[in-house]
């Protein structure tokens, strides 16, 4: 064998080498949340999510998850978590790191949000150029929302903002806190795990939260009223973000990119709002179940909280607009986008 042709050869059994060795490449990938193992966040979308990959991945990708932050921090630090690479995955609420994700915020807002998960969902993804300046850090795997917000009281059930006035009411976001100042009630921000200590003690009169956390945290124990609007309305919704570190997502060989991406975003985000809008349903039954009743007002009533809602959009479009974003623009683009995706 000629030199040329001997080298020639040792490059191409290299390069085959290292085919092989990146094809045979394993991966073990950590995901934290702040949620328990039963809420329906962890047992029917997070750990399915994590086999199904590990099984397309043919083994190669292991997904380890921590619920109720085992790894250590507290929820409004999942976000810094993620982009510095002290886990590879996290699924979090937007809302926990005010600033961070000025665009998405958008579809927190009352009368935006249209009490479909799965129509937000789509909208979402219809807008995601827009929105991929607040995600230029990670690596989004999917934006969603949950149903929306309902109003759980500690005190009886309610049918005007009036009667909310001075009340205590937990947040999950800053918009929503001005959601509840737009009623007259003193917003209380918190992450959701400390919900049911604030009710048990009287820290707070009543929650912002969908119906699906009810089960896990036991709100029907701790509430005796929870209101919607007519027609199920709900009050705004929060934004969640399941994210991949970007340094995490680049090391991984293109085969088991592509398992990530096949489960990622637009393939992923009609499924995950239907699930989401289904799993509301239990704890509705749960919060009955106790002889409290789930209250829908009246559409005169619902009216005047639309009202005070669109105050806080407009709020939201001159701190926006101020900021330099096209801001009314992308309120008109989410509107419509959920409006074509609502059936």
């Amino acid at each position: 064998m000629t030199r040329t042709l001997f080298k020639t050869a040792v490059a191409a059994l290299a390069l085959f080498g290292s085919a092989a060795i990146a094809q045979a490449q394993d991966v073990t990938l950590t995901l934290q949340h702040f949620l328990g193992p039963k809420a329906p966040p962890h047992a029917k979308f997070l750990e399915p999510w994590a086999r199904k990959v590990e099984a397309e991945s043919s083994g190669r990708i292991k997904v380890e998850i921590f619920p109720a932050m085992a790894l250590g921090g507290k929820p409004p630090e999942l976000y810094r978590q993620l982009r510095d690479g002290v886990v590879d995955m996290v699924w979090t609420v937007t809302g926990y790191t005010p600033g961070v994700f000025p665009r998405t915020e958008v579809f927190e807002l009352p009368t935006v949000h249209n009490n479909s998960a799965k129509a937000t969902n789509l909208a979402i993804q219809d807008l995601s150029e827009t929105l991929a300046e607040d995600f230029k850090d990670i690596k989004p795997l999917l934006v969603h929302v949950h149903a929306g917000n309902a109003l759980h009281l500690v005190d009886g059930c309610v049918d005007s903002t009036a009667a909310l006035a001075g009340k205590k009411l937990r947040t999950p976001s800053r918009t929503g806190a001005w959601m509840i100042e737009s009623w007259g009630a003193e917003p209380v921000g918190m992450p959701v795990p400390g919900l049911p200590q604030a009710l048990s003690k009287g820290v707070i009169d009543g929650a912002l939260i969908p119906f699906e956390i009810v089960p896990p945290l036991k709100v029907h124990e701790l509430t005796t009223c929870s209101v919607t609007g007519a027609d199920n309305a709900r009050f705004g919704t929060s934004v969640f973000l399941f994210g991949m570190n970007k340094d995490s997502y680049e090391a991984l060989p293109d085969d088991l990119k592509a398992v990530i991406d096949a489960n990622s975003g637009a393939a992923i985000a009609q499924d995950t709002g239907e699930l989401w809008d289904s799993i509301e349903a239990p704890g509705q039954k749960m919060q009955e179940g106790t002889g409290s009743p789930v209250n829908a007002m009246d559409q005169a009533a619902t009216d005047a909280f639309k009202t005070a809602g669109e105050t806080v959009v407009q709020r939201w479009i001159e701190e926006a607009s101020a900021a330099g974003l096209d801001a009314q623009g992308i309120v008109d683009a989410a509107r419509a986008a959920i409006a074509q995706h609502t059936n």
